[in-house]
């Protein structure tokens, strides 16, 4: 061979899957879960395995001393790593994991060895079936973690492991259920090695199904000793990769012996059937199956640490509920229900959260050899320790109870509690691991405290099946309404729609949101695009949000060259209340001929109280024709005198009735007649005579008089600007009367609302 294909070789063994095949891949791995989780459930996982040892007569420590075989041997990864790299990992992980299926197919002649050898002698031969079984996993397992780094796209780990949970948590229950049938329809050893049949042929269903995902070729060069020792120091010397394991084994040594002798728990403490533990299952499965998308899509968006937490906090609540349940109740098995559907919820968050941590966030992909192989090695230790730890604890306290305050306090509930204290110190070494891109664990839960969460959810996935545009415009609209933290990557996406209603309803439905940075900063950059059809909604929007973020880009849109843009950029600057942009809006109203824009601009002057402007807003006033813009040109002018409410509040009785709201609007007028006019008995006259006049209908005779009445202002009562006002007013009475209600309107509000002690008028 030459130099050049020998060369091509080691390059097609090192070229890593393209993403399509990856993704091409993926299916297989998954339809591999289904066939392995029906293997595993019948054969040496699940409760089916723990009940099977203790019906051939073994005691706790027996069964935790074979329970802890699974993972010492994974203490053989440091030693074999270099090997498994050379073979291939793809291929150590399928030649292994088939022989654990003809292993564990020793098992069926577990009725032989009963039937003709002592207990001793089963106790030997069961040993050895489950550490050839547990060695061939380990080998096996060697292989797989470093070649499912590599064939499982880091941006969708999270989706991927959950839509993973999701088929096994189904399969999980099937296999459950069929394992339920089967053990409550026969009696003996019968049932089991039915069971483990049956895996072992899911088992070798599941290795032919995994040769169709791609990758894990072998290495092309194989490093020297020295390499070796330099490569195997490096992950010990990494202080996040140390922290991340010793909360890795707190959480193990805590749940690998409460979980593994839950059922014997359940079926002495509690009193649950064998049956009815078995079918317990079924609830944790639930739990993952429900929860699995939401935690791996969160995982994928908001990162892994926050996932991992959330699921450890749950997880710590386990064995406070299972040393409260009732014992040998009717309600005991649906209290052990509920909580292994709260345990599913927490395991399978705790399990999607370490493990796209420690793939995408922890370990360094050119070094996942040594990595893996001390987490392998690691988790094998504690591991097999837990089980052991678990089993010696159950049978030296076997029988004894203690009385704390009511409370029976046994074997179990002693194990519970040492499983309490272990989790916190597992979260406490946890969040000391620093990430970079993740969440908060406080601003992750905040996301679920803010707006409404259900709401957000269920938006989210109608979003992501929306296809039509009247569906999308729906669905974005319900987004905007949840108000929730966890709808913004879906509205900066409707906002990147090429469809115009769909992005028009994005930004509509940005605003109604909750203030966001990310959200505000999306709106400023449609504000300075080209597209002024969206740049005005989004001018209003940014008013509306009310993010101080938005004032800059506001101000610069007062010179864009589109008019509605500047006038929305106005009427949003005055929303937020910017005083600095007071000046600048002055000029632009005394420069500009555009009718719309002057109308924006008095409306922001007005809302932004610069009584400066109220000569050039009467004038205004003075000039409008129309209707509609007369009304906001006044309402301005109202906002420079006093509060708006009291204002619009007269507007919309005089348009009802105008005479009475008029004449009701003058009684609170009498008071301060008496009390700053010099001729008190004549001006109440007049008070009363317009009020009346009003009252009558005859609203031009009511103006001359409410003229007359401005006549007899103590000016020493009145700021200047609302001196301004008032005889504005009184000019246009003297003119047409009536006629041009708001200024009737206007007048006797600021006679009533601008109003002032002489002591408080500058």
């Amino acid at each position: 061979m030459s130099a050049t294909e020998t060369a091509n070789e080691h390059s097609e063994a090192y070229r890593e899957p393209t993403k399509v095949e990856k993704l091409r891949g993926l299916p297989w791995s998954i339809a591999f879960d289904i066939a392995n989780t029906f293997a595993i459930q019948f054969t040496f996982f699940g409760s089916i395995f723990v009940l099977f040892l203790n019906d051939l007569g073994l005691n706790n420590s027996q069964i935790g001393f074979l329970l802890s075989t699974f993972p010492f041997f994974g203490l053989v990864a440091p030693f074999i790593t270099p090997q498994v790299a050379r073979l291939g990992y793809k291929r150590t992980f399928i030649t292994f994991f088939g022989l654990r299926n003809l292993v564990a197919g020793l098992l069926l002649l577990t009725p032989l060895v009963v039937a003709r050898f002592d207990a001793r002698v089963v106790l030997i031969f069961v040993s050895i079936v489950t550490m050839g079984y547990a060695l061939c996993r380990a080998i096996g397992m060697t292989g797989l973690l470093p070649w499912q780094q590599e064939y499982i796209p880091n941006e969708i780990r999270g989706k991927y492991s959950a839509f993973s949970n999701i088929f096994t948590s189904l399969s999980g229950l099937l296999a459950v259920a069929v394992a339920s049938s089967i053990v409550g329809r026969f009696s003996g050893l019968s049932p089991y090695i039915l069971l483990i049949g049956l895996g072992v042929i899911f088992g070798l269903i599941s290795t032919y199904l995994i040769t169709f995902v791609p990758g894990g070729k072998p290495a092309a060069v194989e490093p020297s000793v020295l390499e070796r020792w330099q490569e195997m120091q490096r992950p010990v010397r990494d202080h996040r990769f140390v922290l991340f394991l010793i909360g890795f084994g707190l959480v193990t040594l805590a749940t690998s012996p409460m979980f593994s002798f839950l059922p014997l728990f359940m079926q002495s403490d509690v009193g649950l059937s064998t049956a009815s533990v078995v079918w317990l299952q079924t609830g944790n499965m639930v739990g993952s199956l429900v929860s699995s998308f939401l935690w791996g899509w969160m995982a994928d968006r908001y990162g892994s640490k926050p996932v991992m937490v959330s699921g450890l906090l749950l997880m710590l609540t386990l064995p406070v509920w299972w040393i409260l349940m009732p014992r040998h109740s009717n309600l005991s098995l649906a209290v052990a229900l509920t909580i292994a559907v709260l345990q599913g919820i927490a395991t399978i968050g705790w399990t999607i959260g370490s493990g796209r941590l420690m793939y995408v966030s922890i370990i360094p992909t050119e070094w996942k050899s040594s990595y893996l192989a001390l987490y392998n090695a690691w988790t094998g230790l504690v591991g097999g320790i837990s089980p052991l730890i678990g089993g010696w604890m159950l049978d030296r306290f076997s029988g004894q109870t203690w009385d704390l305050g009511g409370l029976q306090v046994g074997s179990y509930t002693l194990l519970f509690t040492v499983g309490f204290v272990l989790l916190v110190l597992a979260g406490l070494a946890l969040r000391a691991v620093h990430t970079e891109s993740d969440l908060s664990v406080g601003k992750f839960a905040g996301l679920f405290l803010h707006g409404n969460p259900i709401l957000a959810v269920e938006s989210l996935i109608r979003y992501h099946f929306a296809r039509e545009e009247l569906s999308a415009v729906t669905v974005t609209e319900r987004l905007g309404q949840a108000r929730s933290p966890l709808t913004v990557d879906e509205l900066l996406d409707a906002l990147a729609d090429p469809r115009f209603y769909v992005r028009f309803e994005a930004i509509v439905s940005i605003a109604r949101h909750s203030p966001d940075d990310r959200l505000v900063q999306a709106l400023i950059e449609v504000l300075n695009g080209k597209d002024p059809a969206l740049g005005v909604i989004a001018a209003w929007a940014l008013g509306r949000m009310g993010h101080p973020q938005a004032l800059a880009p506001l101000r610069a849109s007062l010179q864009s060259p589109y008019r509605s843009i500047k006038a929305h950029a106005a009427r949003s600057l005055a929303t937020l209340g910017d005083q600095d942009s007071k000046p600048l809006l002055l000029q632009l109203i005394q420069e500009e001929t555009d009718p719309g824009l002057l109308i924006a601009y008095a409306s922001a002057l007005g809302k932004l109280q610069c009584r400066e402007a109220v000569p050039v807003l009467l004038d205004l006033l003075a000039a409008e024709e129309n209707p509609g813009s007369r009304e906001e040109l006044a309402l301005a002018l109202a906002r420079l005198v006093g509060d708006e409410g009291p204002y619009i509040q007269l507007l919309r009785s005089c348009r009802q009735d105008p005479g009475t709201a008029l004449s009701q609007a003058l009684s609170p007028y009498f008071k301060r007649v008496h009390s700053s006019s010099n001729n008190p008995a004549e001006d109440e006259t007049l008070v009363r005579s317009c009020a009346h006049t009003f009252a009558l209908g005859e609203l031009d005779q009511g103006a001359l008089l409410l003229a007359s009445l401005i006549e007899t202002l103590p000016p020493e009562n009145y700021p200047e600007h609302c001196m301004q006002i008032l005889k504005a007013c009184k000019a246009q009475y003297c003119r047409q009367k009536a006629q041009r209600l708001e200024y009737v309107v206007l007048g006797l509000y600021t006679l009533q609302h601008g109003y002032r002690p002489a002591h408080e008028v500058h």
